[in-house]
């Protein structure tokens, strides 16, 4: 069975690497700003001229597509950017690609075919707060065989910190093979990530007719409907204190920004700060992100059926009281790590409706209660009697639900278990807050080329 899968590894660079790196990321980002400022002005010269009453054919074409930027990219290139041949470029496409997409996605949003939240009209991107990345997809793009270096185009051959042999076992088998590469700036590191397509025959279930219902909760990470409790290690909750001296210490460096909002340069000991901070929020997606991949890769390695609910993530996170607990979890991150590993394993998954009342219910007798308190932590049923823990009781009926329902949502690792099929649009008509603040003029000039 063939699937895209990707592999992360941590680099280890040379200073001279390490600025090779940063070039081709403020490359990228370089890209993106000139086409948007290409884009802005191309929108305002029609604007003009279709208030001056030109003809539709004369009007100015404007680059939309990647095709069109790539072409106006190449044209004025040597003048804009005379330094451009010291990067690859796939870093330049990477902006405009970047580019092209979001423009493509807001305008779906702006005419109703694209689902979920909506979009925005791109911005551009700081030096100072957007994310280094680059993404490699031709050129020489490989793991050396000694699993400890990286070769990519124009960067040459880097050391990694951490053995790659997950991914060369893959290639050496010939199972594996490299379709992009990504680098990016986290944490204070460098990371490499190559999306693969993987063949994959470890398919063998240990239970492949068992089914096991999934209650995701915050006082336990995970309540599974055989009565194990998964605990919930709490990783933000431990490095609070940290987080807390660190920006603390931040806002009292000379930041970037003076108190009257003017830009200044950052003192040595504002962005030494800034690099632990960074670093201590780092480990603590690390940490999280470590243990909800080994529950899930267990989970979804065991049982040939795995039942989850639909949750209302962004709706909980609404919740003051309950955000920072709730983001600790990484709930979603659940979910969409299990729609993978299943159909990498043979199994399924299926994803209970998010009305479901599973917690209400009586797993003994199917009783529903009217009311159920988020502070009564205990199932006590007055129908049968049943006495229960009120998280392995809706893990249980999790299970149950599994026997009659035909919905299986882990079809692909693609976008499946994602907004783009159950957005609700807002009551404002979907326009962001962005829109709603753009001048008549402005509004009507882009809303003219999203249709």
């Amino acid at each position: 069975m063939k699937v895209a899968q990707a592999y992360r590894f941590a680099l280890d660079p040379t200073p001279a690497q390490a600025t090779a790196l940063a070039s081709h990321c403020g490359a990228a980002r370089f890209a993106f700003n000139w086409g948007l400022a290409l884009v802005k002005d191309a929108l305002d010269q029609r604007a003009a001229e279709q208030s001056s009453e030109v003809p539709e054919e004369l009007l100015t074409e404007v680059p939309w597509s990647l095709y069109a930027l790539r072409r106006a990219w190449n044209a004025t290139k040597g003048r804009i950017a005379p330094w451009w041949a010291d990067n690859s470029k796939e870093a330049y496409n990477t902006g405009l690609d970047a580019l092209a997409r979001a423009l493509k996605n807001w305008a779906a949003s702006r005419n109703g075919s694209r689902k979920g939240n909506p979009v925005g009209f791109p911005r551009f991107k700081s030096k100072h707060r957007a994310a280094l990345s680059c993404r490699f997809t031709t050129g020489t793009i490989r793991v050396e065989a000694d699993r400890r270096h990286v070769t990519l185009p124009r960067l040459g051959t880097i050391r990694t910190a951490e053995s790659t042999r997950k991914l060369a076992r893959h290639l050496e088998r010939g199972t594996g093979r490299i379709l992009s590469a990504t680098i990016r700036f986290e944490g204070g590191r460098w990371f490499v990530a190559f999306t693969c397509q993987i063949d994959r025959d470890d398919r063998a279930l240990a239970q492949p007719n068992a089914v096991v219902g999934v209650d995701l909760g915050v006082r336990a990470l995970a309540v599974l409907s055989t009565g194990e409790t998964v605990d919930n290690p709490k990783h933000h909750r431990a490095a609070l204190r940290r987080l807390r001296r660190l920006s603390k210490e931040l806002a009292r460096r000379a930041g970037p920004r003076t108190p009257d909002g003017s830009s200044r340069e950052a003192s040595k000991r504002w962005h030494k700060t800034k690099v632990h901070l960074g670093k201590t929020h780092a480990r603590v997606a690390g940490r999280r992100r470590d243990g909800l991949h080994q529950l899930t890769t267990r989970l979804a390695a065991t049982y040939g059926t795995v039942v989850v609910e639909d949750l209302d993530v962004a709706g909980m996170l609404a919740n003051r009281r309950l955000a920072r607990a709730v983001a600790d979890v990484g709930m979603a991150e659940v979910r969409r790590q299990l729609a993978c590993k299943t159909v990498w394993r043979g199994g399924r998954l299926v994803v209970a409706d998010r009305w479901y009342p599973s917690s209400k219910t009586c797993s003994g007798c199917g009783a529903v209660k009217a009311k159920l308190a988020l502070s009564e932590r205990t199932y006590a049923c007055t129908a049968c009697g049943l006495v229960l823990d009120r998280d392995e009781n809706a893990a249980r009926n999790l299970a149950a639900l599994a026997a009659g329902y035909e919905h299986d949502v882990a079809q692909s690792c693609g976008e499946t278990v994602n907004a783009r099929g159950a957005g609700v649009r807002p009551a404002d008509g979907g326009r962001s807050a962005e829109k709603r603040e753009l001048p008549p003029g402005e509004r009507s000039r882009r809303k003219s080329w999203a249709a």
